[in-house]
């Protein structure tokens, strides 16, 4: 059974070519294109942060129709998206991938509007509390990915917005913003 659940698929997801790697130059092109948009709109909603290229991902197989796709085809959309900077592969195999539905600078961004929005400037969180406290609740923040969020945190270290303190465990990382 397919976890689509809260997600309107596009038309072309029903159609048994797209699910094979087409042949043709141009329309193997317009097909990544399609499964790059259709890859980063799912994570964006349902708040997927990793893709495992072997793993049950929904997207991957449509049983209505009875297709799924190669390893190849979801190694090529999946390598497309990380050619634009909106993924990067976790292993050398490429069986891992970090889906960046925003860019490090474009969570950075949103991390500054956080702050500023809930009146957190000169003050000090958990990096844990950024990614699950109440503040967080209901917004694009709640759950970030760790990995990601410690890189946007890093990208506003070194720009002077924050400093990042060390605890003894990773739960008690802390933030002092500056902004």
């Amino acid at each position: 059974m397919q976890k689509l659940a809260n997600f309107k698929l596009p038309q072309f997801f029903s159609y048994p070519p797209y699910f094979t790697l087409q042949p043709v130059r141009d329309t193997r092109e317009k097909q990544i294109q399609l499964w790059k948009e259709l890859i980063l709109d799912y994570c964006k909603s349902q708040k997927i942060f990793l893709i495992g290229i072997e793993e049950d991902f929904p997207l991957f197989s449509n049983s209505a129709i009875d297709r799924s796709l190669s390893h190849e085809a979801r190694e090529t959309f999946l390598s497309a998206i990380v050619g634009e900077g909106r993924a990067e592969w976790l292993d050398k195999g490429h069986r891992k991938c970090l889906i960046l539905w925003h860019r490090i600078q474009d969570w950075a961004d949103i991390i500054l509007q956080f702050v500023r929005d809930n009146g957190l400037e000169d003050s000090v969180m958990t990096v844990e509390e950024i990614r699950s406290g109440t503040e967080s609740l209901g917004t694009e923040l709640e759950g970030i990915d760790r990995t990601i969020l410690m890189r946007a945190l890093k990208l506003l270290e070194n720009k002077g917005k924050l400093a990042l303190f060390k605890g003894t465990s990773a739960d008690d990382e802390g933030v002092k913003f500056s902004v």
